[in-house]
């Protein structure tokens, strides 16, 4: 406001340079001193306030946000917050002031730094044994880490916070800890609602907006009535989904929240554009820009944009269209938004259908498909893997329970063997038992152990993101019409999982056997990769490697290391070749070289990755090859060895097996 009255006055005459500058240093000096005055203020009233608190240490969240809300976006108020609350021993005004950092930092789209403030304060809850603050924060993650789409992450952390909020007697439960429950709910509805569980999602959200009517609590009504609009619009049902979002509108209106406004505003504008009401959603749209640009939430910047571009689409602005979502793609992409870059592009490739020019049409809509693959392999993957845990989980506990059922039953039948030959056999009898037993723990130990081990052998080749990434691929020569490819690489897709699950059944197998298997699987890796992958296989003419054996299934994971650590950044040629020689004497030694980008560097692009990749094959196939070696004289070694150019430049990477033959 002080700004316009001084721009008003500026442009109310012209002046003079010299007493331009005069008047601008009296308006300098006005607005410093009127600052200076302002936050001595807020600052003298922040101390009052925090003072205030320390007096009184009330322990829940709703007491502490009270006396703090004011400042709570505020994040130098909430760092002195901090630093009282540790001199004064005071570990909740510090829990809540790291968790209002983070929600501050989640809103402009840094998760990251949002994520370890959240963090910080569950590990401090714990500490402090403060139930309530802890269920906080683990709602506060959760939500994070759906907003990046890490679903399976988010689902942990928003059941772990429901399920440690119901050991809660329900007369006991504070208000924020109610609060934290429908937080929890909401949560879990909208990771169905990524999964497009719609009918689940609009459950969950409606089974919180009964608590939130309880609690009257006009911003959870609103989050709900959005997240319900939503689920309604993806099923096609507009006119509720409308009424939602309006719903939703009006409670953001009534406790005047500007970023729940906006959010409604322009989910109404989508479905203006859906019932072709062009007038209304621009409006719409561009009023909510401005308020958005104002807001710094750059997620909700780059979804506008999109929506601007989409309604322009459609009335035939072109050059506006294409303006609004060439800026909503930078955006998307500075910030690593998978789902507004798919749609930007998706809309772009609309656009150039429209002018006729199938090139760029072509581009940006390859551009689309690859980001909406990885937006829903993620979600596939992520989701598969969840339920492949607790499956697991689940079959080790059964496991452990019949084992503990069996000690017992074996245990009674001792007590009555020796109870039958007490007098005669009782030193044998007993002798024999302890012997017994301790021989089939041992048995039943090493056999756990063993399947396990297979078990986690068979989970590394069959993995979900290489079955899904593979079956994608087929599909997608299927949609493009290219039969002969895909039956080509089904056919070879089919025989590598027979080939994997008959080969499990084994303990050994030739290494032709092996050799043929690895050879499917790089081919069908290879597609991820266009074709680029060159892989030779050397066999030395002093081998036969149908008569020597291995352990099935040990090389892929050797390889899929190079393909993902090695060559995958790579440009360029990218190259794998696997050698078969005669070692020392009782060994076959087998090497496998890639010219990728070395350990080093890979390690470093994998720091930088928010989703890291994690290998567990290597490990697995160490243990397997050391058990195998138990039969033999000689032991396995494995080498890895780094190869530099002339230029003493990382050039790639050498993996020697030395596996023994007696």
């Amino acid at each position: 406001m002080i700004l316009n009255l001084f721009k008003n006055h500026c442009d109310s005459a012209y002046l003079k340079p010299s007493l331009f500058i005069r008047r601008f240093i009296l308006f300098y000096g006005i607005v410093l001193s009127l600052h200076v005055v302002i936050s001595q203020d807020a600052s003298d009233s922040l101390k009052q306030k925090v003072t205030q608190l320390i007096a009184a240490t009330p322990r829940t969240y709703a007491e502490i946000d009270s006396l703090l809300r004011e400042f709570r976006k505020d994040t130098l108020s909430m760092r002195f917050v901090i630093e009282a609350s540790k001199k004064n021993n005071y570990p909740e005004a510090e829990l809540y002031a790291i968790n209002q950092i983070g929600r501050v930092y989640r809103d402009i789209s840094n998760y990251p730094k949002a994520l370890a403030l959240f963090q910080e304060a569950l590990k401090l809850s714990i500490q402090a044994e403060n139930i309530e603050f802890r269920i906080y924060s683990l709602n506060m993650i959760s939500v994070a880490y759906r907003r990046t789409e890490a679903i399976k992450s988010a689902l942990d952390y928003s059941q772990e916070a429901l399920e440690l909020a119901e050991t809660i007697k329900p007369e006991d439960r504070s208000i924020g800890l109610k609060r934290s429950i429908n937080v929890s709910l909401n949560s879990i509805g909208n990771i169905y609602q990524l999964l497009e569980q719609y009918e689940l999602a609009i459950q969950k959200f409606k089974e919180s907006m009964q608590l939130e009517k309880e609690l009257g609590n006009k911003l959870g009504l609103a989050i709900n009535h959005q997240n319900v609009g939503e689920c309604y619009e993806a099923q096609g049902k507009l006119e509720p989904a409308l009424e939602n979002f309006q719903k939703s509108l009006s409670y953001n209106e009534e406790i005047n929240s500007e970023k729940g406004k906006i959010i409604c505003n322009y989910s109404i504008a989508h479905v203006y554009v859906h019932m072709d009401r062009m007038d209304e959603a621009l409006a719409l749209l561009q009023s909510s820009l401005k308020r958005a640009n104002a807001l710094g939430d750059q997620e909700i910047i780059a979804t506008i944009l999109n929506n601007l571009g989409w309604a322009n689409l459609n009335t035939g602005d072109y050059n506006q269209a294409e303006s609004y979502l060439l800026e909503g793609l930078k955006i998307a992409k500075a910030y690593n938004f998978p789902s507004e870059i798919a749609e930007a592009n998706k809309f772009l490739s609309e656009l150039w259908m429209k002018k006729d020019d199938f090139k760029k049409a072509m581009n940006y809509y390859k551009e689309s498909k690859k980001y909406e693959e990885q937006v829903t392999n993620n979600l596939n993957v992520r989701y598969v893997n969840d339920m492949i845990v607790r499956y697991e989980a689940e079959k080790q506990n059964d496991q452990l329970k019949s084992l503990e059922e069996e000690v017992k039953n074996q245990a009674i039948t001792l007590r009555k063997n020796r109870t039958m030959l007490l007098i005669t056999f009782i030193g044998l009898a007993l002798a024999a038992g302890i012997l017994y037993i301790l021989y089939r723990q041992y048995q039943l130990s090493s056999e756990k152990k063993l399947l396990t081990l297979e078990q986690t052998m068979l989970r590394s080749q069959m993995n979900p993101h290489f079955l899904f990434n593979s079956l994608n691929s087929i599909k997608l020569y299927i949609i493009n019409n290219e039969k002969k490819n895909a039956v080509h690489y089904l056919n070879k897709f089919s025989k590598l999982v027979r080939k994997i699950l008959e080969a499990s059944s084994q303990r050994e197998i030739s290494l032709a056997e092996e050799l043929e298997t690895v050879e499917l699987y790089m081919n069908i890796e290879n597609i991820r990769f266009s074709n680029e992958i060159i892989f030779k296989v050397n066999i030395a003419d002093d081998i036969d490697v149908h008569n020597v054996k291995i352990p099935s299934l040990i090389l892929q994971p050797f390889l899929e290391n190079a393909l993902w650590h090695g060559l995958s950044s790579k440009e360029g040629e990218k190259n794998i070749q696997l050698d078969v020689m005669k070692g020392r004497e009782g060994f076959i030694r087998i090497a496998i070289t890639d010219d990728g980008v070395g350990r080093d560097a890979a390690e470093k692009i994998k720091e930088r990755k928010v989703l890291k990749r994690k290998s567990v094959g290597i490990d697995i196939t160490k243990e397997r090859l050391a058990n195998f070696s138990k039969d033999y004289q000689n032991s396995f070694q494995v080498e890895i060895i780094d190869i530099y150019d002339t230029e003493n430049n990382p050039s790639g990477t050498k993996i020697l097996l030395h596996i023994p033959t007696i």
